[in-house]
């Protein structure tokens, strides 16, 4: 139990650290206070801890000593800037990361329990269409571009298909495989995280409801209104431990999704359009299904740049073609080299 209390100590006067690194980022700006403040209260619970480890017996810490990996992300914090290592940030315990998160801009900061829960509710609809677009994309340039390379070395029919089987296999496989460890990781760092906010929310509420009013206050919340906001949130456990993730942390806890379904989600979309430069190999031969297969993926890579267009506010027919000229660049270099190759091995 000393090992479990000396841990909260390390966390938080490494908090304690970042915070300082933070606020030196931002001087002469208004979060450079809330830094500072948040530095204050963080050393104010790492006293706590160590009340805690004497209280078990144990001899109370003398030191700190930042690790390797607290000195190399103040390192780069100086070089880049807080946004740029927000969810570094973040996944080192360091609060205060919504301000940096885009999410937050276009909506009023909230004064009720309702605004929170309103301003909660994410638009995880479209960021899943979004990413299945991108997985049908790359499915189709890159299938494409492997069939167009090694038609380019003058190979017949059917090692054509069979190279677009292995490309769609091995691309899907890929996919699901990084997409599981990405979602996978992410997940554990939210539950880590998310963990931590739990405990220090049951053991000490008031500290936990002094940094939200913190936060709160310098989204431009009056003094006394933030504070009242965030007793009452504190007030209520599960809402509050949604409220600290997310505007301390710059966590979401709804995107604890399934790594397991990204993965599988992943797969399926990169074999889709990985499918469409491949189907003609499927009925036809030579130079007329090599035709259809160009035919094929220019048309979808016109429908996919369309599509795009909807999260990027561009007009439709400028992100097809903007799509359809990538990926006629992308194929057509990959001809050209398994053209020069096939006759270089020739």
């Amino acid at each position: 139990m000393t090992s479990h209390a000396l841990e909260g100590w390390l966390e938080e006067k490494r908090s304690v650290y970042l915070y300082h690194a933070v606020a030196k980022a931002e001087a002469g700006t208004p979060r450079q206070a809330l830094f500072n403040e948040l530095a204050a209260a963080a050393e104010g619970q790492s006293h706590l801890w160590a009340a805690e480890i004497i209280k078990q017996g144990g001899q109370a810490p003398s030191a700190f000593h930042p690790d390797m990996r607290a000195r190399l992300v103040v390192w780069l914090l100086h070089r880049l800037g807080p946004r740029a290592m927000r969810h570094i940030l973040a996944a080192m315990k360091v609060r205060g990361m919504s301000l940096y998160f885009k999410a937050d801009q276009g909506h009023g900061m909230p004064t009720t329990l309702d605004e929170v829960g309103k301003r909660h509710q994410g638009n995880g609809g479209s960021g899943t269409l979004r990413a299945a677009v991108f997985g049908v994309n790359d499915g189709l340039v890159s299938n494409a571009s492997l069939i167009l390379g090694v038609a380019g070395a003058a190979a017949n029919s059917q090692t054509l298909l069979l190279t677009g089987v292995a490309g769609l296999l091995a691309g899907a496989f890929s996919m699901a495989a990084g997409e599981y460890i990405s979602m996978r990781s992410q997940r554990e760092m939210f539950e880590y995280q998310i963990g931590l906010e739990r405990e220090e929310l049951t053991q000490y509420p008031q500290e936990e409801a002094a940094e939200l009013a913190l936060i709160y206050a310098a989204k431009g919340i009056p003094v006394a209104e933030a504070k009242k906001l965030a007793d009452t949130l504190i007030a209520d456990p599960v809402r509050a431990l949604d409220t600290l993730a997310r505007e301390e942390l710059g966590l979401n806890p709804d995107e604890l999704g399934s790594p397991w379904g990204a993965a599988l989600s992943s797969f399926v979309a990169f074999a889709i359009g990985a499918a469409v430069p491949l189907a003609p190999f499927l009925f036809l031969h030579g130079t007329l299904a090599l035709l259809w297969s160009v035919g094929l993926t220019a048309v979808a890579l016109f429908g996919v740049g369309a599509t795009l267009s909807l999260f990027t506010g561009r007009h439709a027919l400028l992100g097809g073609l903007r799509m359809l000229l990538i990926g006629s660049a992308a194929g057509g270099a990959t001809y050209l080299i398994g053209q020069w190759m096939g006759v270089s091995l020739g």
